[in-house]
């Protein structure tokens, strides 16, 4: 009962976090509403994700694929904490080659986070006694993570692009490789997978109090 309400508290941490981490950072990194705060936003929101990644951590310990993939996504949540402070830094110096370097690599740690945490509730899902959440993270998190990758890929080719000053070759995506575009066309590209990963993390959520519960 203890290590189930553990897991309650993360999927609870998780569902909250991911929205209040998405928020913070791009407000963070794209405008002045968050400047009064500094970089405490964004390592609240990111600070949050590893707070529930590590209330997961006390539900089956002994299994070693569920232990491997959520190791995987506390080390990369770890790395999106230490990173975040470069958001409010990028934002205040944005002539820093560096900064911009660094939030593109928190940009990229957020990614492969949020395809590490399909994984962990994937195989949630394979220790719950549910078929149908069990059908359903199988469904949804390999969507989520081929629109993840897809994503990333598209970004890699932008940042590629921009670096090596191919604009003029590829006349034909000149509006997408346009920085305002891309900074618009991001988070709009990302809002199916983060809200698809809230809806299996509040179901997962559901699933374990109704197993508590309404068992007779």
């Amino acid at each position: 009962m203890r290590a189930l309400g553990r897991l309650v508290r993360g999927l609870s941490a998780l569902f909250w976090g991911l929205p209040l981490s998405f928020l913070a950072c791009f407000y963070t990194a794209r405008a002045d509403v968050l400047r009064q705060m500094g970089v405490l936003p964004p390592l609240i929101g990111s600070g949050l994700l590893v707070y529930g990644l590590w209330q997961l951590s006390a539900f089956q310990r002994q299994e070693r694929i569920w232990r491997v993939a959520l190791d995987r996504a506390m080390v990369l949540g770890l790395i999106l904490v230490g990173l975040s402070p470069f958001l409010y830094w990028s934002n205040q110096m944005p002539e820093s080659q560096f900064f911009l370097s660094m939030t593109a690599l928190m940009a990229l740690s957020g990614l492969l986070l949020l395809g590490a945490l399909n994984i962990v509730l994937k195989r949630l899902g394979a220790m719950l006694p549910d078929q149908a959440f069990r059908l359903e993270t199988r469904q949804y998190s390999s969507v989520n993570l081929k629109v993840l990758a897809l994503g990333m890929t598209v970004a890699a080719s932008y940042f590629l692009v921009e670096h090596y000053h191919l604009e003029k070759v590829l006349k034909i995506a000149e509006w997408l490789l346009d920085r305002e575009s891309v900074a618009f066309l991001v988070p709009l590209c990302l809002l199916p997978p983060v809200a698809m990963t809230m809806a299996l993390i509040w179901k997962a959520k559901e699933v374990v109090l109704d197993g508590v519960f309404g068992a007779k």
